[in-house]
């Protein structure tokens, strides 16, 4: 009974929340809402230019040794374990998972920012 109750009151709670935000914005666009943020100056040129691939695959390279990093940031705290040895070839295979990853990177020059 007490689960059904929450769950209602979090669906009303969710239901009125969405149709306020729904039904309260004013929808005013007018010249200056529009233009892209620069500022305070005016703009010199286009804000809607292309993206270089080359910096979107840095970023994207950057957030995938930064996510395996963080797996390596418990190791401290595993080794005090009891099995040592599993955490100490987990940590191995992950540093040369790693390691491989930006070798591949490197060789097929996707660290360069210069063509």
């Amino acid at each position: 009974m007490n689960l059904l109750v929450i769950v209602l009151i979090n669906s009303l709670l969710s239901l009125t929340l969405v149709s306020i935000a729904f039904w309260l914005p004013q929808m005013n666009l007018y010249t200056e809402k529009a233009n892209p943020y620069e500022c305070g100056f005016d703009p010199t040129s286009s804000a809607r230019l292309p993206f270089s691939m080359k910096f979107f695959l840095v970023a994207i390279t950057f957030l995938l040794f930064d996510l395996e990093i963080a797996l390596l940031l418990p190791l401290p705290w595993a080794i005090q374990s009891t099995n040592v040895t599993t955490t100490t070839i987990t940590a191995f295979i992950l540093i040369s998972i790693l390691s491989l990853g930006l070798s591949y990177e490197w060789m097929q020059k996707g660290l360069e920012w210069t063509e």
